[in-house]
């Protein structure tokens, strides 16, 4: 290949595949911010509502803040009444986020957000989960 293109572009050959790799292997995208909820540990579950201004989106993904939670799952309500029901079990550190979460389908209107997880009883700060969409 050297002999053909000469070391120079075959070197800015290599440099452009390399950062495109590199490129796709980072998170896509940091998401839209949806709304949050504090853990208070005395219920197992917690629901975020979303307005319908915030677009449509094809994944979610959840971040937890000040204290670790065991979430079991989540269920995404959408605006056209459906709902998708998404086994989690994992337990989410502090400063920890889930996966990207695919929303089954076309990119849709989320109207709210259902949190189950074990119920706690935290030794410090109760944690936070905050939501974000993904266009």
């Amino acid at each position: 290949m050297q002999r053909l293109l000469g070391s120079g572009v075959a070197a800015s050959i290599l440099f452009l595949f390399g950062s495109s790799v590199i490129a796709h292997a980072q998170p896509a995208e940091a998401g839209v911010y949806l709304g949050e909820a504090n853990v208070d540990g005395s219920v197992d579950h917690d629901n975020i509502s979303v307005t319908r201004d915030r677009g449509r989106f094809r994944a979610i993904q959840i971040r937890v803040e000040k204290n670790a939670i065991e979430f079991s799952r989540v269920i995404i309500h959408f605006g056209n009444g459906e709902a998708s029901p998404i086994e989690i079990r994992n337990r989410i550190p502090a400063g920890g986020e889930t996966r990207v979460i695919q929303i089954p389908g076309p990119a849709r209107f989320i109207q709210s957000v259902e949190f189950y997880y074990a119920r706690g009883n935290w030794s410090g700060p109760k944690p936070k989960v905050r939501l974000f969409g993904i266009p």
